[in-house]
C-alpha cells in the first residue's frame, strides 16, 4: 500500500548547492579532548543537536508500527522522504524529534499521526540508543506503536505534514522485508536508512540462521 503525495513527490527534490557552515541553528560541531586507556591525549570531532529535550534527555523517536491484517500478511508502516545530505529519497521508519516537555510516548503517537495519518497506541520502547556514535551524540528511542485497523480513523489515514515535509507513506510485508526493500531501491533509485536495513536483516537472519 502506498499513498499518493498530497503536496508533491519527494523524488522531485534536488540539492542546489553545498557550502561550509561554521555553526548552524539545529546542528553544531564540537571538539572533544579525552584520554585513551593508555593515558594518551586524544582529540575527537563531533556534531550535536541544539534541540535535545531537557525533559527526556533524548533527541528523537523512531517508530515501529505493524499492521495486523485478517486476510493477508503483516505489514510494516514506512515512509519515503528526501534527505538533502544523501541527495536521495530515503526509506525510513516514521520518526521525529521530541518537543520540549514532551514524553517519548506522546512523541511517538503524535509523529506517527502527523507523518502517516495512522492513529496508534504506544506499547513499549527500547533503551536510549545512538545512531552514529563515531560522528555525533544524537540519540533516540525505538518506540512500538500499535495500530488498530478496526478504528475508523485508520480506514483512510491522511497525514498532517508541515510545510517543509514531502512524505510518502507506504507499507511492505514484514515477512519479506529485506528483499522488498532491496527491490524497491533498485526500481526507484532510493536508499534505505541503516537502522531500517539492520532491522530487516535481523528479521531475515532470524528466519535463516536460528
Amino acid at each position: 500500500m502506498s499513498t499518493t503525495p498530497i503536496k508533491g513527490s519527494p523524488f522531485k527534490s534536488r540539492v542546489v548547492s553545498i557550502e561550509p557552515l561554521t555553526q548552524g541553528k539545529w546542528i553544531q560541531t564540537r571538539k572533544i579532548d579525552y584520554t585513551d586507556p593508555a593515558g594518551s591525549k586524544r582529540v575527537w570531532e563531533m556534531a550535536v543537536r541544539t534541540s535535545r529535550s531537557e525533559a527526556t534527555n533524548v533527541d528523537a523517536v523512531s517508530i515501529v508500527s505493524i499492521l495486523h491484517h485478517h486476510q493477508k500478511p503483516k505489514e510494516l508502516v514506512l515512509v519515503k522522504q528526501f534527505r538533502p545530505p544523501t541527495e536521495k529519497v530515503v526509506i525510513e521508519l516514521p520518526a521525529g524529534l521530541i518537543d520540549p516537555n514532551e514524553t517519548v510516548e506522546t512523541t511517538a503517537v503524535r509523529e506517527l499521526a502527523e507523518e502517516t495519518g495512522y492513529q496508534g497506541q504506544f506499547r513499549k520502547q527500547s533503551p536510549v540508543v545512538f545512531s552514529d556514535p563515531g560522528l555525533t551524540n544524537a540519540n533516540m528511542v525505538l518506540a512500538y506503536v500499535d495500530i488498530d485497523l478496526h478504528d475508523q480513523r485508520n480506514e483512510n489515514p491522511k497525514p498532517h505534514l508541515e510545510d517543509s515535509e514531502f512524505i510518502i507513506t507506504f507499507t511492505l510485508p514484514l515477512d519479506n522485508l529485506l528483499n522488498e526493500l532491496e527491490q524497491l531501491c533498485e526500481k526507484e533509485g532510493c536508499t534505505v536508512d541503516a537502522r531500517l536495513y539492520h532491522f530487516a536483516m535481523g528479521l531475515e537472519l532470524a528466519k535463516t540462521q536460528l
